[in-house]
């Protein structure tokens, strides 16, 4: 447990060490969880070292870039790839049949869902690139759903300030109500579809 909480101290320090760059490339490679880092973020804003919209809008870099990675994966090397090296990228095959279900049962628009539900927020991003989905389409709504996942995170860092190590307990009033706001969201896009669907067919 030392070993891991000495991990984790080195990480974070090396993020603080390179303030923008270190929110951007902590969450492009996420050793550790985006909340985490997000979270530190919003506490080296409540220091003075950074801006909160510089770390709101470097953490929404970072995310999109580590989706982008993920949906080239799924593009040009797929399921063989994923069975290959996914545990070197903490990808497990089961989640990966999980969302490709997702994809092919809701389309697109579980892209901009799936980023509120842990785990599945990155590895939707593999079926949709197995799908060749628009590629253009995909970064958009990736963006449209890492960005108030940026805000939230590096406020209630800044918020918490030396507490922001609690990030996860403060956050847990605020991501359910997300989730259920990004379902009733799928909803409609599903409901869209079919409406439109029929319109074609009559």
């Amino acid at each position: 447990m030392d070993l891991i909480h000495e991990l984790l101290d080195g990480v974070l320090k090396w993020v603080e060490s390179l303030g923008y760059f270190g929110i951007l490339i902590g969450l492009l490679i996420e050793v550790i969880p985006s909340e985490i880092v997000l979270g530190y973020g919003g506490y080296l804003v409540w220091k003075g070292d950074i801006s909160f919209w510089g770390a709101v809008l470097f953490g929404t870099l970072g995310a999109i870039g580590q989706n982008w990675i993920l949906y080239w994966i799924g593009r040009y090397g797929g399921r063989p790839i994923v069975e290959k090296y996914g545990k070197y990228i903490k990808i497990k095959q089961k989640h990966v049949d999980i969302s490709e279900r997702w994809f092919n049962k809701y389309g697109a628009g579980i892209v901009f869902t799936a980023r509120f539900v842990p785990v599945m927020r990155q590895v939707i991003s593999i079926p949709a690139g197995m799908a060749r989905m628009n590629f253009g389409l995909f970064t958009l709504l990736t963006a449209l759903a890492s960005l108030p996942w940026s805000i939230l995170f590096v406020y209630l860092g800044k918020s918490l300030g030396e507490n922001w190590d609690k990030i996860d307990e403060k956050a847990a009033p605020y991501v359910q109500p997300a989730i259920l706001i990004a379902i009733a969201l799928l909803i409609v896009y599903v409901l869209f579809k079919f409406v439109r669907s029929r319109g074609k067919s009559v």
